[in-house]
């Protein structure tokens, strides 16, 4: 079958990989019909290349047909419409059961000390195949996909992989008061999703932040008042005056690792790449740093008091940290990998009678797999007005 594997920093390449099988009685094999790239999926294209090896397949945003099914899959049949969560979780673990199914004590990369294993992630992650893919081996699918409704677009829950409950788990974690200023600072798909997300649970007022027009366009026709980054010296300056002085209530950080605004460890972190991996992996584990911009814009703009929500991802291990202003201004900050199964089903009931959250409209480019080299590389430039693509195999 042809799949989207990494060759190297910056590059991918569609070529021919064995065909999955069943190897577990709760395996699924899926016939892929959409697969998107994810925001996360750029940390591979470059900064986590040392965690790769080539020839991986990449991709954990997919939805598809189920081809076959383990003997102790129960919930499944062929021909069965799915979408499938990016989190590999089974289901019944101590986590599972308190809906922390990203740390999913059955599947955790405990060699690499990490948490459940993630379609298409690196080592970190387990090294699974992902979803850029023809087909796709689905493990624990007795308990991951999700049966969909056959009338309706992917896109309507194709996004249920990943993004969308992604962006409802910022949104919790901001702890948005009724009524309440949340700023997003990234509009980027997730933060896209955030906009309304955040008005879904109550938020009186969203600011968003980016510098992309048509990502700010977007985000206004959602609802959002806007800031663009080109045209302020200091966001938490602007946030606080459009706050009485004291700062959003809310800070939802959508931006994560690869911030604008932070050349030095910019700088750093594109030579820790491309050093031999050993050395690399070295690097990373007990010096790295991620670039902050972002994450400081958040910390240094939320009132005292509020609440700092990170979906973004961050790698590093040694970044440094405002404690001081921190502890001063007594922010609480709540981040994590997405536990994607916890929201599926409360997000899909919404999904099968409209579309708040603005999922339908969200693609901006649709292309057929053999375009993922070129869609990598324009999705990472936000070339073209690129806000979301999806691949179709």
């Amino acid at each position: 079958m042809r799949a989207v594997t990494w060759q190297g920093i910056e590059k991918v390449r569609v070529q021919e990989v064995p065909d999955p099988v069943i190897q577990e009685p709760t395996d699924a094999v899926v016939r892929v019909t959409s697969t998107a790239i994810c925001g996360s999926d750029l940390h591979l294209y470059k900064i986590l290349a040392p965690y790769l090896s080539e020839g991986d397949v990449l991709g954990h945003e997919f939805m598809g047909i189920v081809e076959e099914v383990g003997s102790a899959v129960e919930n499944l049949s062929v021909g069965d419409r799915v979408v499938v969560p990016f989190t590999i979780s089974c289901g019944s673990c101590w986590m599972c059961r308190r809906g922390l199914y990203a740390a999913c004590e059955t599947t955790q990369v405990t060699e690499q000390g990490m948490g459940a294993r993630l379609f298409g992630y690196t080592r970190l992650y387990g090294s699974v195949p992902g979803g850029q893919a023809e087909r796709v081996r689905v493990p624990h699918a007795d308990v991951g996909p999700v049966v969909l409704p056959p009338d309706m677009p992917d896109e309507r829950f194709l996004f249920l992989s990943d993004i969308l409950p992604t962006a409802w788990q910022a949104a919790e974690y901001a702890d948005i008061e009724l009524g309440g200023t949340v700023a997003i600072l990234g509009l980027g798909p997730v933060g896209q999703l955030a906009v309304t997300c955040t008005k879904q649970q109550g938020a009186g007022r969203v600011i968003a932040v980016d510098l992309v027009p048509e990502r700010l366009e977007r985000a206004q026709g959602y609802g959002a008042e806007t800031i663009d980054l080109l045209e302020c010296d200091d966001v938490g300056d602007v946030l606080r005056e459009l706050t009485d002085g004291r700062g959003p209530d809310s800070v939802i950080d959508a931006v994560g690792m690869e911030a604008h605004g932070s050349p030095i460890a910019g700088g750093i972190i594109s030579a820790t790449t491309k050093m031999p991996k050993p050395l690399a992996r070295a690097a990373m584990e007990h010096v790295g740093i991620d670039r902050l911009a972002a994450l400081h814009t958040a910390l240094d703009a939320v009132r005292r008091g509020g609440t700092v929500s990170l979906s973004g991802v961050y790698g590093g291990t040694a970044d440094p940290m405002p404690m001081l202003h921190m502890f001063d201004k007594g922010i609480n900050i709540r981040m994590g990998q997405c536990h994607v199964q916890r929201w599926t089903d409360d997000l899909l009931d919404v999904l099968r009678d409209g579309d708040p959250f603005g999922v339908d409209d969200l693609v901006t480019h649709r292309l057929p797999l053999d375009a993922a080299p070129e869609a990598y590389a324009m999705f990472q430039e936000k070339r073209d007005g690129c806000i979301k693509v999806v691949l179709e195999p």
